[in-house]
């Protein structure tokens, strides 16, 4: 028997025992030694992501592989690793090295239940729902596909810190460092200054952008991607932000990152592109049927791009290590902006982050 968080449908997650099955063929059972509070957390606990409940969620797990099922040949009991998101490994997109965008994602990874539609963890003898993004890591054991996870060398980093380097942290570096592709001396506007709006401020000044705006309305924010290579932070109740970023920059930025979701905020960072710019959107809308308002002769006429950005268009074996050699040699000190609670203190969790007093929440079981 393990305790693991279970979401009903009330705004508070609940610390339950639950049963947890051993590793099938191909599987692998993960003890967890920290995991990642993530917005999508919360918008699958709010019914967003309709994945049923009660489920155990959580997504950017780190831990130890306890067990592993018949034919596992990736990784042995003992190894640290990183546990990410589901994909099929043989569609279209996963040929092409973009598991992010698998044609199966979706069921894969927020139906709540393995793709034969079974389950892994149970309560009182009946199922629950979990696999989300195929692992449910807000537990102290996880079960996930051998697919899913990122053998990790520890030397120099907390492995219970390595967890939200699976989606938060490399969905910002990598919309910056492979979506967007920024090379040296562009100009960047980052709307947010969450973990994934942060995260592409390390990874603009690890590319060296000559320009690199946050757009924030907490000064503690602002001052913290300051410190990570921001060259100008902009409060967003002082006034009209894209006037504020076009002041800086009269013909506007090469690149804008939107991290929120918020219509009115992507209007803006549009707003703010130069001559074929492009804009990369991360931010989960708040509601399913939000939508835009875009001014298409604006758009042809200045060769605007706007660009969904699942992941960071990063394949796990590849860039989680990298953002971890990254971190060694000190461009990519993400660690600066966790604060650890106890998985017991999930909802205080929560609450903390909304308020802004911390930047990543990672929950240690």
């Amino acid at each position: 028997m393990i305790w693991s968080v279970t979401s009903r449908s009330i705004p508070d997650f609940t610390v339950e025992t639950v049963q947890i099955d051993a590793p099938r063929p191909g599987e692998v059972l993960v003890r967890i030694a920290g995991v990642g509070l993530c917005h999508t957390d919360l918008v699958a606990r709010d019914q967003f992501i309709p994945i049923p409940l009660p489920a155990v969620l959580g997504h950017e797990g780190a831990g130890v592989v306890e067990a592993i099922g018949a034919g596992v040949t990736k990784v042995q009991p003992g190894d640290s690793v990183v546990i990410g998101f589901s994909s099929c490994g043989h569609c279209p997109r996963c040929a092409e090295h973009l598991p992010s965008y698998c044609q199966s994602f979706p069921d894969l990874n927020y139906a709540g239940a393995r793709a034969d539609g079974s389950t892994g963890l149970h309560r009182d003898g009946a199922p629950l729902s979990a696999n989300f993004f195929g692992q449910s890591s807000f537990a102290g054991f996880a079960l996930t596909e051998e697919r899913n996870l990122v053998k990790v060398d520890t030397d120099g980093v907390a492995l219970e810190l390595l967890g939200p380097l699976a989606c938060g942290l490399q969905t910002g570096a990598g919309a910056v460092m492979r979506s967007l592709d920024c090379p040296p001396g562009s100009s960047i506007a980052i709307f947010g200054g969450g973990p994934v709006g942060q995260a592409a401020v390390m990874a603009a000044a690890y590319r060296g952008c000559a320009t690199i705006i946050l757009v924030e309305p907490l000064a503690s924010r602002r001052d913290m991607a300051i410190e990570l290579g921001a060259t100008y932070v902009i409060d967003p109740a002082a006034g009209d932000v894209t006037a504020a970023v076009r002041e800086l920059l009269p013909a506007g930025v090469d690149f804008a990152i939107e991290t929120s979701g918020r219509e009115a905020v992507v209007e803006a960072a549009l707003a703010t592109l130069g001559s074929h710019g492009m804009l990369g959107l991360v931010g989960v809308p708040p509601r399913p049927e939000s939508t835009l308002t875009i001014n298409l002769a604006s758009v042809i006429t200045y060769g605007h791009r706007i660009v969904g950005i699942i992941e960071g268009d990063t394949d796990l074996d590849g860039f989680i290590p990298e953002l971890i050699a990254l971190h060694r040699a000190g461009h990519f000190p993400f660690d600066k902006l966790v604060t650890t609670y106890p998985l017991a203190e999930i909802n205080a969790a929560v609450a903390a982050q909304h308020r802004g007093d911390c930047i990543k929440a990672v929950l240690i079981p």
